[in-house]
């Protein structure tokens, strides 16, 4: 990972499918995740005792079990307003296909 990036240093569930997350950054925020809910694998919140559980995986994740996980830099930017290129400044770089 690059060393400017972000990283999810705690999380914890709330009501109605919504997270507090914080960041390495000192960045903090509630996020919505309730669009998400009973969509695809996601049906696994149906019973939202599974959706309290989740942690923080090793690669910077939300990982409620080995199929079910949600970017951690997706969850800043939603936080933040931000767009990709703010917070990887790399991908402003021209590409040489």
């Amino acid at each position: 990972m690059e060393e400017n990036i972000p990283v999810l240093t705690e999380v914890k569930p709330l009501k109605d499918f919504h997270l507090r997350v914080k960041f390495s950054d000192g960045v903090e925020g509630e996020v919505d995740l309730s669009e998400f809910a009973d969509k695809g694998v996601f049906a696994l919140w149906n019973d939202y005792s599974q959706f309290e559980k989740v942690t923080i995986g090793s690669s910077d994740e939300l990982v409620w079990n080995e199929e079910v996980d949600m970017d951690g830099l997706g969850i800043y930017l939603k936080i933040t307003g931000k767009n990709p290129e703010e917070v990887l400044p790399k991908l402003q770089e021209p590409s040489h296909a």
